[in-house]
């Protein structure tokens, strides 16, 4: 399997960041998924979840602070990078 994610440190703080569909952001599976990439990620860091709409316009879900400050900058300037599973 492969994903799309980042690892980013912003002001001192290292978080994670994973592409997944739109429709994972309101499910019930939401905290399932994002377990199943705390493997993939350094221990104890925080994971976001994005999704994008047909429009290509991101959102977040995930630690509040983290989600204020993704939802204020391009997220093309994110370091995206593919990340294989398996």
């Amino acid at each position: 399997m492969k994903y799309q994610g980042a690892v980013v440190k912003e002001q001192g703080v290292n978080f994670a960041i994973v592409i997944v569909k739109p429709q994972i952001l309101n499910s019930a599976e939401r905290e399932i998924v994002r377990s199943r990439f705390r493997p993939y990620f350094p221990l104890g860091i925080p994971i976001v979840l994005m999704a994008q709409n047909p429009n290509g316009i991101p959102t977040y879900h995930g630690k509040q602070d983290i989600v204020n400050f993704l939802a204020s900058i391009d997220f093309q300037g994110i370091p995206w990078k593919e990340y294989s599973i398996g």
